[in-house]
């Protein structure tokens, strides 16, 4: 069953990614679709703070659907960053919360990995809001999450997820390269 729940749910998270990158507003639909089948999976292994995060995932989703779509066929929602100052800040909350989750997650239930899941969860919040609004260093977060994550799922035997983490590592160097063309044909 889990083996099952895990194709499916790393093929449509798969296809997000790939439409993400392509700046194709169904993206959305695969993302929210395929956070839905890996809630349950998460939930079923023991990784809580990965269901909370896919739950997140959900509401990005239909955040990202809105916001894209928001500017109307006419004018699309334009990729842009922010500055350095603007991260920092995202940093420290980030180390702040994952700090609090992971203790929680360490004393109140049988996580495996608290800390670790709690990096991985709370930076991922991070990335998802910026993917969101298209803000070009979200990419930057992706690769280091991906790359802590790629140990996560191999410790749990998450074989399926290991190989769909390290696409989504893979990728988010081209997804990078890519919004950073599009932003310097724009100029």
């Amino acid at each position: 069953m889990n083996l099952l729940l895990e194709i499916v749910a790393v093929g449509l998270s798969l296809t997000f990614l790939i439409l993400l990158i392509k700046e194709n507003i169904y993206c959305w639909f695969f993302g929210i679709t395929g956070s839905l089948v890996s809630i349950f999976l998460f939930y079923r292994i023991g990784l809580y703070a990965e269901s909370i995060l896919y739950c997140y995932y959900v509401l990005i989703g239909f955040y990202g659907y809105r916001l894209w779509n928001s500017k109307g066929n006419t004018q699309e929602l334009p990729i842009i960053d922010v500055l350095p100052k603007r991260h920092l800040s995202y940093i420290f909350l980030g180390v702040i919360t994952a700090l609090f989750l992971g203790y929680v997650l360490s004393n109140y239930t049988e996580a495996s990995n608290p800390y670790l899941d709690a990096f991985t969860t709370i930076f991922s919040f991070i990335a998802s809001y910026l993917e969101a609004k298209k803000i070009l260093s979200g990419w930057y977060y992706w690769i280091i999450v991906n790359g802590v994550t790629l140990g996560l799922y191999l410790n749990k035997e998450l074989y399926i997820y290991f190989i769909l983490t390290l696409l989504y590592f893979a990728l988010s160097f081209y997804g990078l390269r890519e919004w950073k063309r599009k932003i310097k044909l724009l100029a």
